[in-house]
């Protein structure tokens, strides 16, 4: 994928103006590409004036941000103690096998990105599973399947059909 450097000093620049942190500036970058390139993260080093080893010390400490693309629709399985002992390596396992993804990857063709997390913090409604934002709670083999054909048609894929 090409990024756009023209872009990235825009959104840079924006932040810089209005006063913004690093943080906010790679937040709206995250945001805008799914991931950091590594052309961001000299761009904001150099007109934010911070070392490039704080912006990869930032871009590295918050799970919020990625080194890596991520895919359009990220699923981030809860695998924490109360999501864990509810079910969920079962229904990581059942989400790996639909989408041909282990946890940690991300689909060839950007669109899907599978993750493990350790607590979403809504731990009454294990196992729980974050997708775009969305938490979905109580989750089986069966719900996962709903949630992964919801997706699959508002893309316009056959999957799961």
């Amino acid at each position: 994928m090409q990024i756009p450097i023209v872009e990235i000093y825009e959104i840079i620049n924006k932040e810089a103006r209005k006063g913004g942190s690093l943080i906010s500036a790679l937040e709206e970058i995250q945001t805008r590409y799914r991931y950091l390139p590594r052309e961001a993260l000299i761009l904001a080093s150099e007109r934010l004036d911070v070392p490039l080893s704080q912006a990869y010390a930032v871009a590295t400490f918050y799970n919020a941000f990625s080194l890596k693309p991520k895919g359009k629709h990220c699923f981030q399985v809860c695998v924490g103690t109360a999501c864990h002992v509810r079910g969920s390596p079962q229904v990581l396992d059942h989400i790996e096998t639909k989408l041909g993804l282990k946890a940690g990857e991300t689909s060839h063709d950007h669109m899907f990105s599978l993750e493990t997390v350790n607590c979403l913090g809504a731990c009454a409604l294990g196992p729980i599973i974050v997708t775009n934002g969305e938490y979905s709670g109580q989750m089986n083999a069966k719900k996962s399947d709903t949630l992964l054909r919801r997706i699959f048609r508002a893309e316009g894929l056959d999957k799961n059909e």
